[in-house]
């Protein structure tokens, strides 16, 4: 008998998220340009709300990674369930090394717009830039290594149930591992976390997540196959160790 496929609400469900993450991610990027790139926002007059809609798409993003987290897990689970939690977990330790970064960067539009009594300006700007620092950390380590693990651990579960194309999984298990090793380059200096060589190296990965998007919501889950009986038993397992018993 073929197992039926996993609920095609959950297909849908995880392929919006993921086209949510991905039109949330780069357009809080872009909104944020004021205040990650003007090293004297802190000081200036400052493009507060610009700023805070970046936030707020930073918090659908949010939403997204742990909505992609909540819908495949029910699919992936019978592969290996130790897999899937663990994709649960590094997806869920994703959003929230990212909200930290978000929580950086409110921070600054704090200090421009109600700064401490009597600070000096010279200070007010050591800290802005340590607060964007520490965001610009948190976006080696979330979006890069974090999301690099558990980009690997999602597409082996899709490769060995076969719920999506092999073509799609494959596309994971090449852009994880690179994504990892991009992000132990950045570490290390070899490159900036923002240059030419990082963008496409993180390329596989986004193709992953976009092809990985459309077939869910366009195709839904395949059915898995079959999980391999025990060796000695047949397909209708007690039914046929009964009889086996009768004949003996």
């Amino acid at each position: 008998m073929t197992p039926s496929a996993p609920s095609r609400k959950l297909a849908t469900a995880a392929g919006l998220c993921y086209l949510l993450t991905h039109v949330t991610a780069i357009g809080a990027v872009a909104l944020y340009g004021p205040v990650l790139h003007d090293t004297g926002y802190v000081l200036g007059a400052g493009a507060d709300r610009r700023v805070l809609l970046g936030a707020l798409a930073e918090i659908l993003l949010l939403i997204g990674i742990v909505g992609t987290a909540c819908a495949l897990y029910p699919a992936v689970r019978r592969h290996g369930e130790a897999s899937a939690v663990g994709y649960v977990a590094l997806r869920t330790l994703e959003a929230a090394v990212i909200a930290i970064g978000i929580v950086a960067l409110l921070a600054v539009l704090t200090l421009r717009r109600q700064p401490p009594a009597g600070s000096d300006p010279a200070a007010l700007l050591t800290t802005a830039r340590g607060l964007l620092a520490v965001h610009d950390w948190t976006f080696l380590l979330g979006p890069n290594f974090v999301c690099g693990a558990n980009t690997t651990v999602l597409a082996a579960l899709m490769f060995r149930s076969r719920l999506v194309p092999r073509y799609v999984a494959v596309l994971g298990l090449v852009g994880g591992p690179l994504l990892l090793a991009t992000a132990v380059a950045e570490l290390f200096g070899l490159y900036a976390q923002l240059s030419t060589i990082g963008a496409l190296t993180a390329l596989p990965v986004f193709a992953w997540e976009l092809t990985l998007a459309l077939n869910l919501l366009i195709r839904g889950f395949r059915p898995a196959p079959a999980l391999r009986a025990p060796e000695g038993t047949d397909s209708t397992g007690a039914v046929g160790a009964a009889a086996r018993g009768a004949v003996g």
